[in-house]
């Protein structure tokens, strides 16, 4: 058993956005995907404003802002090539954000467990994290393929706190969208937003217990809001 004080508690942290600075490999793959259609590529500051729902919609969305629609059909095939293309070299260019390393190991010194809830898709996430060297770090990855409703529902915040082994009263959610909120904020948990992270909207606005603008912050906004719960 981990010994320290947040020793019973659980820290779920999103991925893109969050965790890793992933716009340049998924602008890559995305527009890679868009010369298939012939469609023109996306400029990197409006994808940033797209990413976080899955591949799928980050499809749906990029062609939608030239006014085309895709066929289900056509959006499945799509999706699947926009994995491959990512797949193919996923840490090219995506680093983990400056400081997350060490609150990490703050965290866990502290005796926290660490978790990931994200809408990427598990072998993904898994993949990332691995050519990144974070994998051993957190006790539980759950992407959206993982469990039946995915953020912003709260049962996908649930899973990921309890297969890393915590309960979700003495959790915190780390993220930087409206779907992290929603999750957590539906499971009962206080959530940490930070501001340089694939918002479509101010990150100010979304309704965070604490917004971050640096990572040395993330330790003591969990240590105080863990400190106000029972």
């Amino acid at each position: 058993m981990s010994s320290g004080e947040l020793a019973d508690a659980t820290i779920v942290f999103d991925l893109d956005g969050t965790l890793v600075d992933t716009a340049p490999d998924i602008i890559r793959a995305l527009n890679e995907t868009m010369d298939l259609e012939g469609l023109p590529r996306v400029k990197p500051d409006t994808v940033r404003n797209l990413i976080g729902h899955g591949a799928r919609v980050l499809l749906e969305r990029a062609s939608a802002l030239h006014g085309v629609t895709f066929s289900a059909t056509r959006l499945d095939q799509l999706t699947a090539e926009f994995v491959s293309f990512y797949a193919a070299d996923i840490a090219r260019e995506s680093r983990p954000f400056d400081g997350v390393v060490e609150q990490l190991g703050i965290l866990a010194s502290l005796g926290a467990k660490l978790a990931v809830c994200t809408n990427k898709r598990t072998a993904l996430s898994v993949q990332l994290l691995d050519a990144l060297g974070l994998t051993e770090r957190f006790s539980a990855i759950v992407g959206a393929d993982a469990v039946t409703d995915r953020k912003p529902h709260p049962d996908h915040y649930r899973a990921a706190v309890t297969r890393a082994g915590g309960v979700v009263r003495r959790s915190v959610m780390v993220g930087d969208g409206a779907a992290d909120v929603g999750s957590a904020k539906g499971a009962g948990a206080p959530v940490c937003i930070v501001s340089f992270g694939y918002s479509d909207v101010g990150a100010d606005t979304l309704g965070a217990d604490v917004l971050l603008h640096r990572y040395s912050e993330l330790a003591p906004a969990c240590r105080r809001l863990l400190a106000a719960r029972p």
